[in-house]
């Protein structure tokens, strides 16, 4: 049975993945991407405490430049191999990301 930590760790990183995910979504739906942003940076900020609490904040700052870079690279990826496929693939990278790094 996994520990509480591991439940937490496991959340945290779907709701990182989730923040990618959800803030494009958003931003696609609405046409507007200064709310899709706003959703990326609610949960960036939401994900960056869960992580600083449970890891320490070196930890939750790699994270969460993991979680940056990810959005960042999503538009040239986008490029590549189409919008949705970007944002699934860099939200998946920084789950793992989380997972692996997170207590």
């Amino acid at each position: 049975m996994p520990t509480n930590d591991t439940r937490r760790s496991l959340a945290t990183s779907a709701l990182a993945a989730g923040g990618l995910l959800g803030g494009f979504a958003v931003a696609r739906q609405s046409h507007n991407r200064q709310l899709g942003g706003a959703v990326l940076a609610a949960v960036g900020v939401a994900c960056t405490i869960r992580w600083q609490k449970s890891s320490g904040s070196a930890r939750a700052g790699a994270l969460l430049g993991t979680y940056l870079v990810a959005f960042g690279a999503s538009h040239p990826l986008a490029k590549k191999i189409g919008a949705w496929p970007a944002v699934t693939a860099v939200s998946a990278a920084t789950a793992a990301a989380s997972m692996a790094v997170s207590k």
